[in-house]
């Protein structure tokens, strides 16, 4: 029988804050239950494991992600839509580091297909890109080159890397300077 007040969504919030306070690699069932003061057998009967439960981590982080990062893209075009989907994502990387992590571990196929805010997140980001003048495969490779950008760079910025005293702010938007020069001149692959 499930502990009165304890659900599903309250584990999977409480698992994303102690990610955030603590680490996503110290998120385990054992101190999901110490925080509600349950037995971990308790939590199961809100989630399958560890890895359902960082998958549910994943989606609920994903989709507060691609909130942030539409509302800050809405109305906009362009650079300064590219440089607002940048920062919302650079912003929420660096703010919910635990969240975040969860957000980069590969999700089942079937889960991003099925998930609202996963289908949101590559109407947004496609969106962005078509206004590039973008077609498949080249919005894949796209994709690709942002994620990869905005991921290293808060990767190396969150752990302290950037050892140079330039401010990182500077770095950053010269960044996307760059990614807007490259998605406006994208190299076009020659018709088969």
């Amino acid at each position: 029988m499930p502990r009165a007040g304890l659900t599903t969504d309250r584990l999977v919030a409480a698992a994303a804050d102690l990610a955030d306070e603590a680490g996503y690699e110290n998120v385990t069932l054992s101190a999901l239950a110490r925080r509600f003061g349950v037995r971990d057998a308790s939590l199961y009967a809100h989630v399958r494991g560890l890895r359902d439960l960082r998958t549910r981590m994943a989606l609920l982080a994903g989709g507060e992600m691609i909130d942030r990062i539409a509302a800050a893209v809405a109305g906009r075009t362009g650079k300064e839509a590219l440089a607002a989907f940048a920062g919302a994502y650079r912003e929420y990387a660096l703010t919910h580091p635990g969240r975040y992590t969860a957000t980069q571990i590969r999700l089942d196929r079937s889960l991003v297909t099925d998930s609202p805010a996963m289908r949101r997140t590559a109407e947004v980001t496609y969106g962005l890109l078509r206004a590039y003048g973008l077609d498949e495969p080249d919005l894949t490779d796209a994709v690709r080159l942002l994620r990869s950008t905005f991921h290293g760079y808060c990767a190396l910025e969150s752990s302290g890397a950037f050892g140079d005293p330039r401010d990182h702010e500077a770095s950053w938007n010269r960044a996307i300077d760059a990614l807007h020069i490259t998605l406006e001149n994208w190299p076009r692959e020659p018709a088969g």
